[in-house]
């Protein structure tokens, strides 16, 4: 991407003509979270194909508020392994971030490899393993957002994870926690990959998320992030379909939205009080 702080201004500019507010929070939502938008009021909607270097056909940015708090709720993200570049995956969160927005909280799925873990669950993800060996910090530095060697030890916000934990337990949601690991994929792992996997700390595998991580981290923003386990990886048998896979996590959607809508609304208590 040519000149890419300019790219960022200029989308940038262009959200600022059409949305009349701030956002302060950011949701990036799996494909199976994406009923969410219909608990935003007063939205505004604009389509990738009128945002300014935004990759993807069908995705979406989605504004409005939930709780009297300013959100944006992004419809539909670019993977590494759709042949995207780096750079293109993250460049919405890069926008995010120069719109001033300083809580993001993402949404994705993933195989279990911990076999506590079941078809259904929600992990709250404490940390990661990049398995890419790739980062879209690669190349210069986009300074007007962060600096060039960011630490991600603390990525993911404990207060945030804390906020998390607290709210799951008040709806009864019981929140697993968990490190995912990132491959790039297509495929699925191997027999003997999941069990590297394991040795090397993953109690998860997915092929999303970290990139857009790393960059929020970059541009300091807090971070929540949580995982549906769609199917079970660590039971080394049969992958399954992926309709399959979006069928086991439309099973636990309510309780997905419900932990993410409760903790924005904590967000916005601990804010005004």
């Amino acid at each position: 991407m040519e000149n890419l702080e300019q790219c960022v201004i200029d989308a940038v500019s262009y959200i600022k003509s059409v949305v009349p507010f701030k956002p302060d929070i950011a949701i990036v939502s799996g494909k199976y979270l994406e009923t969410l938008v219909y608990e935003l009021q007063n939205p505004i909607e604009i389509p990738y194909g009128e945002l300014p270097y935004f990759k993807g056909d069908n995705g979406k940015l989605v504004f409005g508020q939930i709780y009297d708090k300013n959100v944006v709720i992004m419809v539909g993200n670019v993977h590494y392994y759709e042949g995207y570049s780096m750079q293109d995956v993250v460049f919405p969160i890069r926008v995010f971030a120069l719109l001033g927005i300083e809580d993001i909280i993402f949404t994705t799925s993933a195989g279990g490899i911990s076999p506590k873990y079941k078809t259904g669950d929600i992990v709250l993800i404490t940390d990661h393993i990049n398995l890419s060996f790739e980062s879209p910090l690669r190349g210069p530095n986009c300074s007007i957002l962060g600096n060039r060697f960011p630490s991600l030890k603390d990525c993911y916000s404990k207060s945030l994870m804390d906020v998390a934990k607290k709210v799951s337990y008040e709806i009864g949601v019981n929140l697993q926690e968990g490190v995912y690991a990132f491959v790039t994929g297509p495929q699925y792992e191997t027999n003997a990959e999941v069990k590297m996997l394991s040795t090397l700390g993953a109690s998860m595998v997915g092929m999303s998320t970290v990139p857009e991580v790393i960059a929020a981290t970059h541009s300091g923003m807090e971070i929540l992030a949580l995982a549906c386990i769609t199917n079970s990886a660590g039971d080394l048998g049969d992958m399954p379909e992926r309709n399959e896979i979006l069928e086991s996590a439309s099973k636990i959607e309510e309780d997905y939205k419900a932990i993410v809508m409760d903790t924005i609304k904590k967000i916005v208590i601990e804010t005004e009080g």
